[in-house]
C-alpha cells in the first residue's frame, strides 16, 4: 500500500534539515485548500456561508491569497523554492455554480494554454460551465511538465473535497447527511477524472474526512457548523450524538463510489491512484497504567480506524460498534463490498502528539457525542522523549 507523506513543520528549532537528509523516494511539497487561497467570485459553499455568518471573527475567503488571479506567480514561487509536489483542493461550487449534474443544460469546456521556459511548462487550465451564467475556473496548477528526461516538474496532487460543499446541496438535502450526496459526489469526481486524469496521477477524494465529520456535525467548529447542546452552543442546528456518524458513513460510501468509478472507467488508461486522507495525532498514554495504554488503542480506533478499517476490512472497529451502539450506521453486504479495498493509498495529516487518559465515566452517560463515546480524555500537555509520561 502506497503512503503519501506531505510534511508541514511548525517551529522546529536547532535542526538544519535539507532535502539530502530525506530518502530519494520521499516527495517534498506544499499544500492548500481552495477556499483558503483562491478568492474571486463563485456561488456560495458552506464555508462561504459559515464565514459570512461570523463564525471566524469576520474573516472570509472572498479574496484570500487571490490564487484565482495569481496562480502563475504561485507556480513560479514553487519552482523557485524547488518543490517536488503541490497538493491542492478544487472548489465544487465554482465548477458547478447553481444546478446539479442532472441539469440537461450542463456542459463543460476545457481550455489549455502553454508558455515555455527553460525549466518548465506551466499549464493554465480554465473550466467554463454553460448554465445561467458563465464563469472561468483557473486551477492554480496542473503545472510543471517535463521538458527533458532529467528535468522534473511539480507533481499535482488533487484533493476533490475540502470542507466546501456547494450551499445548494446543503439547502436541498442537508448535504452529507443524505445518501443523495453519494451520487452527486461521484458525478463531480467523474468530471475531474475524465477531464484531468491524463495530467493528474494522484487523487485524494476528501481531506481529513474524520475532521470534516467531527467538526462539521458534532462540535460544530467547521462548516456546516451543526451540533447540539449540551456539547456545544451557537449551532446552526444538528444532533451531535448521531449526525457525526451518519456523515462519516456517507463520506465512506461517496469516496468508495468515486474510487470504484475511477477503477472501472479510467484506471487502465490513466494509471493514477486514488486515496483519502484523515487527521491523526501521535497518541501516547497519559500514564503507564494498563487503562491508559488501552485508551490509546481506543482513541486510535475511533479517529483512524473509523475510516480505515472499513476501507481495508469492510466494517467499523469493534470498539466503535460496542460503544456507539445503534447510533453507528451499519454497512449492508453490498456496501461493505463497495467500501472494502477502495483505496490505493492512505493519506495521514499529522501535526502533533496528544495524551490519552482513560475516562470510563463518560460511557455511563445516556447522552453522548463522539468524544464521550471514546471513553478517553484527551490531554495536550506533553513530555520529552525518554521522559516518563506526564501522569507518572
Amino acid at each position: 500500500m502506497l503512503l503519501h507523506l506531505f510534511v508541514i513543520v511548525f517551529g522546529i528549532k536547532h535542526y538544519n534539515y535539507t532535502r539530502h537528509d530525506l530518502p530519494h523516494s520521499f516527495v517534498s511539497g506544499s499544500g492548500s485548500a481552495a477556499y483558503q487561497v483562491e478568492g474571486d467570485g463563485k456561488t456560495p459553499s458552506i464555508w462561504d456561508t459559515s464565514a459570512h455568518a461570523g463564525f471566524y471573527d469576520g474573516a472570509t475567503g472572498d479574496i484570500a491569497c487571490d490564487t484565482y488571479h495569481k496562480y502563475k506567480e504561485d507556480v513560479q514561487l514553487m519552482v523557485d523554492i524547488g518543490l517536488e509536489a503541490y497538493r491542492f483542493s478544487v472548489s465544487w461550487s465554482r465548477l458547478i455554480p447553481s444546478k446539479l449534474f442532472s441539469d440537461s443544460n450542463f456542459s463543460i469546456t476545457i481550455h489549455t494554454s502553454t508558455k515555455s521556459s527553460h525549466t518548465s511548462m506551466p499549464f493554465s487550465i480554465q473550466m467554463e460551465e454553460d448554465l445561467s451564467t458563465r464563469r472561468a475556473y483557473n486551477i492554480t496548477t496542473i503545472s510543471l511538465m517535463n521538458l527533458s528526461a532529467d528535468s522534473h516538474g511539480i507533481q499535482p496532487h488533487v484533493t476533490l473535497y475540502h470542507c466546501d460543499l456547494p450551499q445548494a446541496l446543503e439547502d436541498e438535502y442537508v448535504g452529507w447527511l443524505s445518501r443523495k450526496i453519494v451520487k452527486d459526489f461521484t458525478a463531480f469526481a467523474d468530471v475531474w477524472f475524465k477531464e484531468f486524469g491524463e495530467r493528474v496521477l494522484h487523487w485524494t477524494t476528501m481531506n481529513e474526512a474524520n475532521t470534516l465529520a467531527l467538526g462539521g456535525n458534532d462540535n460544530g467548529l467547521i462548516p456546516p457548523n451543526r451540533c447540539s447542546a449540551p456539547f456545544r452552543s451557537n449551532c446552526t442546528g444538528g444532533n451531535s450524538p448521531t449526525e457525526v456518524y451518519i456523515v462519516g458513513h456517507n463520506m465512506l460510501l461517496a469516496h468508495s463510489s468515486a474510487v470504484r468509478l475511477y477503477k472501472r472507467k479510467y484506471k487502465s488508461v490513466q494509471q493514477g491512484s486514488v486515496g483519502i486522507s484523515v487527521y491523526g495525532s501521535v497518541y501516547l498514554p497519559y500514564t503507564n497504567s494498563e487503562a491508559d495504554v488501552i485508551a490509546v488503542q481506543r482513541i486510535f480506533d475511533f479517529y483512524i480506524g473509523w475510516f480505515f478499517e472499513p476501507l481495508i476490512f469492510g466494517d467499523y472497529p469493534q470498539i466503535m460498534k460496542k460503544n456507539v451502539g445503534s447510533r453507528l450506521p451499519r454497512f449492508s453486504k453490498s456496501e461493505s463490498e463497495l467500501v472494502k479495498g477502495s483505496l490505493d493509498f492512505i493519506g495521514l495529516n499529522h501535526y502533533n502528539q496528544i495524551y490519552a487518559k482513560d475516562n470510563p465515566t463518560s460511557l455511563g452517560e445516556d447522552l453522548r457525542d463522539f468524544t464521550m463515546d471514546t471513553g478517553v480524555e484527551i490531554l495536550p500537555e506533553g513530555y520529552q522523549l525518554n521522559e516518563p509520561p506526564p501522569g507518572e
